[in-house]
């Protein structure tokens, strides 16, 4: 249910193991999505490992970041590593994900657009399909399903029915972006900016990026999480428009020229969405609240959510037998449970914007520092190689190991 990264991901695979797949997506596609657009290796193994290779090669490609604070900048490519690849792509979500959810298609998958989840059908506690309001000519549907995969965002109403809620003192995120054009749209770097001011040189919280996507234009957005004091009253439109001004002069962007409206939303993060499974549901991508708190990333971790659900799915298929769900939230907390908690500790010191501005000066002194920084950011750790950033992110772990829930 839900035909974004998450929701396709397990559809493709799913659909790829001989089972019977029903995608349900509210909207038609393509449609655009609020995101940076930026693609991890991560992102880029689960893309290829979906046979969608080709597909990807025909987005702007990156070989790393480059990061600038106080006065300083430094170029990082992305890591070698044993298992992702030492690229990324930036791609515009209204292409990427309809390339993702018609591979699904064609690996069997039924995709119905304009149909809308709208409650679940319980019988006895326990959730036989789901009510489907199509919103085009407003007719009404009962869809039941054997097992049902919420994959339905940030916001996820089914989880909600279900009883899925996130634990409030876990970070959340809020960004907000737009569109530029830019003479550098086909940079080979993607761009962080550590130390946010607005024109007139004041500090603003937040990190902001730019994204080049090679069709002359550049993804441009600001990000901050709920750990930063004055959070809630934080004016997204106008921290953008600051943001937009004081953009490093190199990408030549008309702040008063967007190419389109900025939009925005907020972003559960650390897995911080509870329960993650039931008797027959799993709940994956946003709508489990798997994006990365160090860096709101969170397409990698949808579609390897995803496939992770399709997998145990298939498994209870296979063996007539429902438990195998069970060990979802198991696998999860044994693939994310650490690390999330060491970037949950991590969010709080940003949160603190004067003890953030010394570390991140104190790290753009050290090129070796920053691409430590860098790899466990991006959680591109090498543990059969293991150098200075895997033993630095080894003790930050055994401190979060004692850091009481």
């Amino acid at each position: 249910m839900g035909g974004g990264p998450a929701g396709a991901s397990a559809a493709y695979w799913a659909a790829s193991a001989g089972l019977d797949v029903l995608v349900l997506e509210r909207k038609h596609f393509p449609r655009p999505k609020t995101c940076g657009d930026g693609l991890t290796p991560r992102a880029v193994k689960q893309l290829t490992d979906m046979g969608l290779a080709k597909t990807l090669n025909g987005y702007h490609r990156f070989k790393g970041l480059r990061t600038s604070a106080h006065g300083q900048t430094l170029s990082m490519p992305w890591p070698k590593h044993s298992i992702y690849p030492p690229y990324g792509y930036v791609a515009v979500r209204s292409s990427l994900d309809q390339a993702v959810l018609s591979r699904a298609a064609e690996a069997g998958a039924e995709v119905r657009f304009g149909a809308e989840a709208t409650s679940p059908l319980l019988t006895d506690g326990l959730c036989g399909g789901v009510a489907v309001r199509y919103r085009e000519d407003g007719g009404n549907e009962d869809i039941p399903a054997r097992y049902l995969v919420i994959a339905d965002g940030a916001n996820s109403r089914i989880g909600r029915f279900l009883g899925c809620s996130r634990d409030r003192s876990f970070p959340q995120g809020m960004a907000i972006r737009t569109y530029f054009a830019s003479p550098l749209h086909a940079d080979p770097w993607i761009e962080s900016v550590l130390d946010v001011r607005d024109r007139n040189g004041d500090s603003l919280p937040g990190y902001g990026w730019v994204f080049p996507l090679g069709d002359g234009t550049v993804n441009v957005g600001i990000g901050l999480l709920s750990t930063y004091k004055g959070f809630r009253s934080v004016n997204t439109s106008w921290l953008m428009k600051e943001w937009a001004h004081a953009l490093p002069g190199h990408w030549e962007v008309d702040p008063e020229a967007p190419v389109s409206p900025p939009t925005g939303g907020r972003l559960p993060m650390a897995g911080s969405i509870q329960p993650k499974a039931g008797p027959n549901f799993l709940v994956v991508g946003d709508a489990a609240g798997s994006v990365n708190p160090f860096n709101g990333e969170g397409i990698d971790y949808a579609y390897e959510t995803g496939r992770l659900a399709a997998e145990l799915i298939s498994e209870a298929v296979i063996c007539d037998d429902g438990t195998a769900l069970s060990h979802y939230p198991e696998l999860l907390e044994t693939e994310y449970g650490l690390y999330f908690k060491v970037a949950r500790l991590f969010s709080y010191l940003i949160g603190r914007p004067a003890l953030m501005g010394e570390l991140t000066r104190l790290g753009m002194r050290s090129q070796v520092l920053m691409e430590g920084a860098f790899r466990i950011m991006a959680n591109l750790m090498r543990e059969e190689e293991p150098g200075a950033a895997e033993y630095v992110y080894r003790s930050l772990a055994r401190v979060a190991k004692l850091w009481p829930e």
